[in-house]
C-alpha cells in the first residue's frame, strides 16, 4: 500500500484566540476517508517574546479538546524544533497550529502510478490566492468578451 501527499500547514491565531470552526471540519475529513493527521502541534508566543509548545493534553479548552478526538494516533511528525521556528516567526501573545496530514484520497493514485512504473517528478500546491486571480480574470475576459459579441 502506498502513501499519498503529506502535506502542511501553519494556521497563526493573533491574540490567542483558538475557536472551534476548525476541528469539525477536520474532523469530517477524517471521517470521509479524504485525510488522515499525521501530526498537530501547537505553539505560544507571550507578551514577553517566549515561545512554548501547547500540548493538547496540557489544556482545559474545549477547543483543544475538540481536536484531541481527531487526532488520537498523530505523533512524532512535528519537533520541539520546528516549533521554536514556527514561535519566533509569530507576533507577541499569539498562536500557531501546526498541521501534517496525508492526502488519503490520492493513495489510489499514488499506487496506480508506482504500478505503473511511473515516478512522480514533481507536486506543487497552486497558492490560494493565484487560483483566485485566474478565476476572477477568466470571469472578467467572458464577460468582456460577451460584452464585444453584442
Amino acid at each position: 500500500m502506498g502513501i499519498g501527499p503529506v502535506e502542511y500547514m501553519v494556521v497563526s491565531f493573533p491574540g490567542s484566540r483558538f475557536k472551534g470552526e476548525i476541528a469539525p471540519e477536520l474532523d469530517s475529513l477524517v471521517k470521509a476517508g479524504t485525510i488522515r493527521i499525521i501530526d498537530l502541534a501547537f505553539v505560544r508566543k507571550d507578551a514577553d517574546g517566549n515561545v512554548s509548545a501547547a500540548e493538547l493534553e496540557e489544556t482545559d479548552s474545549d477547543v483543544f479538546q475538540a481536536f484531541e478526538l481527531i487526532t488520537a494516533e498523530r505523533g512524532g511528525f512535528v519537533n520541539e524544533d520546528d516549533l521554536q521556528v514556527v514561535g519566533e516567526g509569530l507576533e507577541p501573545n499569539s498562536s500557531a497550529a501546526l498541521l501534517v496530514w496525508e492526502d488519503v484520497w490520492a493513495t489510489r493514485i499514488a499506487d496506480a502510478i508506482a504500478g505503473a512504473g511511473g515516478v512522480l517528478v514533481d507536486h506543487q500546491r497552486v497558492p490560494r490566492d493565484y487560483v483566485l486571480g485566474a478565476i476572477e480574470w477568466a470571469a472578467a475576459n467572458r464577460a468582456a468578451g460577451a460584452g464585444a459579441e453584442s
